[in-house]
Order: C-alpha cells, then structure tokens, then sequence
C-alpha cells in the first residue's frame, strides 16, 4: 500500500512541476529575450558586442540624448566696454571764476546716474549729445573732455560706470549665489562666472553648464571646462548661464545588484561603467553571457549598412567570459534610457528544480511513512 501512495505522489508532484510552465525565478534568460531575433517577422534586432561590432555601432546615431553644441573658447579684451544700457558717472573739475559748469566756490560739478541711451549716447551740457557706447571708460573720458574744452577751456573730466544689463550675465540656477553678475571686462568666461556665484553646488551629480545666448543653447559639462581651459568661453552680454545636474540615466532590471534608475555620472558611461554603478551582478543567479542592452531607435535611423539599425528596438548582447567581451564592453557606450538587463543563468533553473524534488522526495517520505 506504502508503495502504491509513494508512485501516486510522485506522479502527481511531476504532474504539478510540469503545469508550473515557468519556474519561480528573479529575470528572464537571453534565449527567452533574444527568442525569434533571426525571423524575418522578427520587430528587434541582435548585436554582438564585439571588438569588431564596435566600429558600426560608432557611426549609428546616438539616442535618448538632446546633444548641443558648445561655444569653443577665445580672447577678449581685458578693459571694460560702455554699453546701451550702462550709467555712468561724470564729475567736470573747473576751477575758473566765471565757470559755465560750476557755481562760485565749487570746483567740481557732479553729473550722477547718467544712463547710456539705446543710441549709445549721453548728454552733456553746452555739448549737447555724445556717444560713447563702444569705448573704454577712459576713451569716453578723453573724448568728453575734447568736447567740453571747446566750450570750458581748462576744465578736466573724471568718469566712472556701473555695468548695466547688456553689460552682465544671468547666473540662473546650481550656484551658491545665484543672481545677475556684472562683466567687469571683455574677458569675463564662464567659469569666472561660476565662481562670482560662489562655486558649484554641493551634491550635483555631473553638473552640466547650458549656456542660453538669444535663440541659441549651448551645453556642456563642468568637468570638460575644468579638463579644457580652451572650452572656457568668455560671455557676452545678456547671456544666460545655468548649472544643472545632468539629466540622463539608464535603468537596470534582473539579477543585478540593484534594480533601479541611475543617473551618469560622467559625460561617458561605458557599459562596464554601468555594471559597476549598479553594484555587479548577481553570483548566484546571473547569466555572465547574457548581459543585454536594449535600446530603442527612432525611424529616421534605419538605413543600410553600418550607419545604422536593422530594427527600431535593438538588443546589444555582452559576454563577460571572454577578453574580447570584455574589453568591447569599456568602449560600448550607454545611452541615456538604455535598459542594463542581467539575465538569468540556466543553471539557476536547474536549482530549482533539484529545490524542488528534495523538497518532493521529503514529502514523499513523510507521506509514506
């Protein structure tokens, strides 16, 4: 009777494991996420990542990334420029009795909070209108003295400026001390910028510097004018400077470390780089062959030959087993929304199963005993 309870157990534990389908288990196995890649039907496609793969994948658009251009750096002028916009202060010294300019018993007469008009230019009394926009303050200075000598002989002009907004730039955001900062001359950059505001702030993943000039944006990251003094662009007037944490990511999902969302943090993250960000893989369970990338194209992408993608939806399959996999993954770079999946290792099934007939055979024994 013993025997007869033990075979039906047993016929109906196999029963059970069979109608199971899928095993309990953590991530997918490549050959379940790369099944039916070589159909024609097939809507993705598979890459190797291979030392020979890499020079393809170098021509294909890069995605998931708005990409700006930056402005290359250059030399300006040390001295200050009197702009529309700007005051000026002008103090005429006269020392003569019957001055035209001054009262008796002054010397000096104070021409205060003088704003440089749209047409660059300021008024002067018993000169009349002169511009200055465009020069110095010492080459204004020296230009309204010619003027009022013609009318007081003998008198001397002292002349000093406050920059206005056409002479200063906006420190928007992601300094200590954000606000409008005066272009004190011609050669103010942006990283002289950013230290007027006090320095980056603490606890910006790879801080980003987007530079907004009339209609255009220019980015960069702050690392790359630290590395680069020639990327280091001297500011114009009006611009707008803001500093912000850098905004793209890629997620990780599987038997990784850690199953999240991660921001780069550097301006190139290779996919070795995001193995290590997301703490490894799994020993016990990831499959070392089977780390996949999936990364989506838009259509104007696909073309013929190496320019580009087979298909929109695209799976990049790393072998971590080998050196060519290996290095090929420190040059494979990843794209911001870019999925790192660490699939399963089949022998993670074959665990289970065992779990699964020790756990069985024990229920059989107690059954039958």
């Amino acid at each position: 009777m013993g025997t007869v309870i033990k075979y039906s157990l047993w016929i109906v534990l196999s029963l059970a494991l069979a109608a199971c389908g899928t095993l309990p288990r953590g991530a997918a196995l490549k050959s379940e996420i790369i099944k039916g890649s070589d159909q024609p039907e097939a809507d993705f496609a598979v890459y190797q990542v291979t030392k020979a793969f890499l020079p393809s994948i170098d021509q294909w658009p890069v995605v998931g990334d708005r990409h700006f251009s930056w402005v290359s750096g250059s030399a300006g002028s040390n001295a200050q420029i009197i702009r529309a916009g700007d005051t000026v202060n002008v103090i005429i010294w006269d020392s003569a009795e019957n001055s035209l300019i001054t009262t008796p018993g002054q010397r000096t007469a104070n021409l205060d909070g003088m704003r440089v008009s749209e047409s660059g230019s300021i008024f002067l009394p018993y000169v009349g209108k002169v511009r200055i926009a465009g020069r110095t303050p010492d080459s204004a200075r020296q230009l309204l003295q010619r003027q009022l000598e013609a009318v007081v002989p003998g008198s001397q002009v002292q002349l000093n400026m406050a920059e206005g907004r056409v002479n200063s730039v906006d420190l928007v955001g992601g300094v200590t001390a954000p606000g409008i900062i005066p272009m004190p001359d011609q050669n103010f950059t942006v990283l002289g910028a950013i230290s007027a505001g006090g320095g980056v702030q603490n606890g910006l993943q790879n801080p980003q510097v987007k530079l907004v000039r009339g209609q255009n944006i220019y980015r960069t990251s702050v690392s790359r004018l630290y590395e680069d003094p020639q990327l280091d662009t001297r500011l114009q007037g009006g611009d707008k400077v803001i500093i912000e944490q850098d905004r793209r990511y890629f997620l990780s999902l599987g038997a990784s470390g850690v199953e999240s969302q991660f921001p780069f943090n550097r301006d190139r993250v290779s996919a070795l780089d995001a193995l290590s960000i997301i703490g490894g893989v799994n020993d016990a369970r990831a499959n070392p062959q089977g780390i996949l990338i999936l990364r989506e194209y838009p259509a104007t992408a696909l073309s013929a030959g190496n320019r580009g993608p087979r298909q929109e939806r695209v799976v990049f399959t790393i072998d971590l087993t080998s050196s060519d996999g290996l290095f090929s993954a420190r040059n494979f770079f990843i794209n911001s929304g870019d999925l790192v999946l660490a699939t399963e290792s089949p022998v993670s099934n074959t665990r289970t199963i065992f779990s699964l007939i020790g756990s069985a055979f024990g229920l059989v024994t107690v059954a039958t005993n």
